[in-house]
């Protein structure tokens, strides 16, 4: 549930690889032509109000008895893709993510310093090349 919810806050690609439309079809109230390239914006996906509850908290219990999968068939969370462009690297991203919080659980004892609650802690991100917060832990 945790890997699935930070995937879904921050997916590996914000934006996935241009694809172009083979045939005429219509998205929402958009006319798409044969030829046009497509952006699909997985991180704004992951962050709709439309499709999540409080789409910008962490909250990985969304996930708890759902069967939504980020392996490609749910729509609505789409961190490597979908179909036969699926993100060839699935496997070993999804598996390194779970390793490492899994290392980190298991060897390192988790506290805040100097008696800070945890709303002290500011998660606010900065945007750049790459996401970090704004203020460091």
């Amino acid at each position: 549930m945790v890997v699935k919810e930070t995937f879904r806050l921050h997916p590996p690609v914000p934006i996935l690889p241009p694809r172009e439309a083979m045939r005429e079809f219509k998205v929402g109230e958009f006319d798409i032509l044969p030829k046009t390239r497509i952006l699909v914006n997985v991180w704004a996906i992951g962050r709709d109000p439309n499709g999540w509850k409080n789409p910008n908290e962490f909250y990985p219990e969304r996930f708890e008895g759902s069967r939504i999968d980020f392996r490609g068939p749910d729509f609505n969370l789409l961190p490597f893709g979908a179909g036969r462009r699926i993100c060839p690297g699935l496997d070993m991203g999804a598996t390194n993510v779970e390793f490492t919080l899994a290392n980190m659980l298991y060897w390192f004892h988790w506290e805040l310093p100097n008696d800070m609650k945890r709303e002290d802690i500011s998660m606010e991100e900065e945007v750049g090349l790459a996401c970090q917060r704004r203020t460091p832990l």
